[in-house]
């Protein structure tokens, strides 16, 4: 009998995985970014590393679609730092969303990680992780109600 790897089960077949990312290629070539299938299958090797070291299961295709759709557009992200800063963005995703205690969803934290990293982090994922995301999850730790729904309320912006 085979040796079933129940990570792999769980997390889902790699090679409709390995689909879907490869297919976001259609939409990053207009900001200069493909992935070769080297690169995508190095991502979701990440993943389940990522997903095993926060002790995290993930059903579906993954985060890391949403993710590429979400950066590819960003000043900071060029062809040569692009799996990099992909694979990183995946591995902080994980970490916070446990520090985050689930409390917020994959859209919302994407779309602050995206407005940070662009904005304050000027393209900066260590910034990213050490300063801003780990303020953003220490508010969520305290009970703050301001990251959630849409992640800032009125009293931010004035």
């Amino acid at each position: 009998m085979k040796d079933i790897d129940l990570f792999s089960l769980i997390t889902g077949n790699n090679a409709n995985q390995l689909e879907k990312v490869e297919a976001c290629n259609q939409y990053t070539k207009k900001f200069g970014l493909e992935l070769s299938k080297e690169q995508a299958l190095q991502l979701l090797n990440d993943r389940k590393d990522s997903l095993k070291e926060q002790a995290r299961v993930e059903f579906g295709e993954g985060i890391l679609p949403k993710l590429i759709y979400a950066f590819c557009d960003s000043p900071y992200i060029y062809e040569d730092n692009y799996v990099e800063v992909m694979g990183y963005l995946q591995d902080i995703f994980y970490l916070y969303k446990n520090e985050a205690l689930d409390e917020v969803t994959d859209d919302e934290l994407i779309e602050y990680m995206r407005d940070e990293f662009n904005g304050e982090c000027q393209g900066s994922v260590e910034y990213l992780e050490d300063t801003s995301l780990e303020k953003f999850a220490r508010e969520i730790r305290v009970g703050t109600r301001r990251f959630m729904g849409l992640y800032r309320n009125k009293e931010d912006e004035e």
